[in-house]
């Protein structure tokens, strides 16, 4: 991923994948639903996003619909490559010791990391 999204602009994508093509207004209620941000601050933020390539505005109407032109899986990894990168030396390992440890994983989430690290030794 070229350009890291900040966390305000994370919090729009969210909003967007979630969504799919929406309004500002309808970005901004949203938000509005978990803090106080004012319209014209989420109207800059996603016309900033647009010059970075984050999002797409589309035109064809009076109201500007805004689409996301960055998946959420892309995203993710580009930040997790990043944070793996900066704060655990490039290692995996470290990142998932620290994550487990750090949080409680439901019996799904363990059955799904087991069933993952499975994959992985067939592979291997």
């Amino acid at each position: 991923m070229e350009t890291k999204p900040t966390n305000s602009e994370l919090e729009i994508l969210h909003v967007l994948w979630q969504r799919g093509p929406s309004l500002v207004r309808d970005v901004h209620d949203e938000l509005s639903k978990r803090r106080t941000t004012g319209y014209t601050t989420v109207l800059k933020l996603m016309q900033i996003m647009a010059e970075k390539g984050l999002v797409r505005r589309n035109e064809d109407n009076r109201a500007h619909v805004y689409h996301a032109m960055v998946s959420e899986s892309e995203t993710q990894k580009g930040l997790t490559d990043d944070l793996v990168d900066r704060m655990f030396g490039g290692s995996a390992h470290r990142l998932a010791l620290h994550a487990l440890g750090s949080q409680k994983a439901t019996p799904e989430e363990l059955s799904e990391i087991r069933r993952l690290l499975d994959q992985m030794e067939e592979r291997s």
